[in-house]
């Protein structure tokens, strides 16, 4: 497309956008005659009428709704990528706005930006602890971060994390006088951590899946927490079950300061996604977040890799 036809589009897309040449033409910077000539001289190369024009009112025609369709996100497009390439010519700046639960933001994020600030001391990153499903464009949010399986079909998805397991986890001294449960269903009968979270609208029912068989059991306890620390301290001390992110229980598990039950009905589940509008203009800064989060998967024989 040569720069005329180019601008005589783009003037043309403002003024059906505007539905007015006077504010058309103070956006564009020209006068309302030229920019009333430019479209005439679009619609006489045509050979259609794209405008209906009265003393108060300019309105598309059928042509002209049809012409803006195809043109205006293609302008769109257009000018977010000149922006881009004009970005590229600085070092990458700018603030990063993030939602996220607290352990996507602990295991997920903390190391990223541990990597990445460092080497681009003009980017700032905003990190906010939110359980909820929050609507990231309404919130001003440049992307947020769920389990693979809320993420939205209109959004952009890109995995950070591996897959992940949960553990229900109790101490010694609370299984000195009470049976280990065998089945999900056996924790009716057990004091349990509840965890209270809005996404599920109030208390989780604690979820399970064994051979394609899923099971969501309601329990009951002393305790309701909203976060993982006062649920991984509240089972160390014995004062129930927890149902916890198996990262965050191995260590315990591992120096027998907890005890693992039910390990068979805890199948891993889809991990950590960044998500943000497939729309979205996506900022030199904003880029090179998401590669420091992409996830790689493990080589064969070796750990997961991360980007420096």
């Amino acid at each position: 497309m040569s720069s005329e036809n180019f601008n005589v589009l783009a003037a043309f897309a403002v003024v059906a956008r505007e539905r007015s040449f006077t504010r058309a033409a103070a956006q564009l910077g020209v006068s309302q005659s030229a920019l009333s000539q430019t479209v005439k001289s679009l619609e006489a190369r045509l050979g259609i009428r794209l405008l209906t024009r009265t003393t108060r009112s300019v309105a598309p025609t059928e042509a002209g709704e049809r012409l803006m369709r195809i043109v205006a996100p293609r302008l769109e497009e257009i000018e977010q990528e000149l922006a881009i390439l004009s970005e590229l010519r600085e070092k990458p700046s700018g603030v990063i706005r993030i939602t996220a639960g607290e352990h996507a933001a602990f295991t997920v994020l903390q190391p990223a930006i541990n990597r990445l600030l460092p080497d681009y001391p003009d980017i700032r990153v905003e990190i906010i602890v939110d359980y909820g499903l929050t609507d990231i464009v309404a919130e001003g949010y440049d992307a947020g971060v769920r389990l693979g399986e809320q993420v939205a079909k209109d959004m952009i998805a890109v995995r950070i994390a591996p897959d992940m397991r949960v553990a229900v986890v109790g101490a010694p001294s609370y299984f000195a006088d009470r049976p280990k449960p065998l089945v999900p269903q056996d924790l009716t009968a057990h004091n349990c951590i509840n965890i209270r979270m809005p996404t599920y609208g109030g208390v989780f029912a604690w979820e399970f899946e064994k051979d394609g068989r899923e099971l969501r059991v309601r329990v009951d306890g002393q305790l309701v927490f909203n976060n993982i620390a006062l649920r991984l301290e509240s089972a160390l001390q014995g004062l129930g079950l927890a149902y916890l992110p198996e990262d965050h229980a191995a260590e315990a598990i591992a120096e027998g300061r907890l005890v693992r039950v039910l390990d068979d009905w805890c199948e891993p589940f889809p991990g950590y996604h960044l998500y943000y509008p497939s729309r979205r203009h996506t900022s030199p800064a904003f880029a090179l977040f998401v590669e420091a989060l992409r996830y790689r998967a493990p080589r064969q024989g070796g750990d997961a890799r991360r980007p420096a």
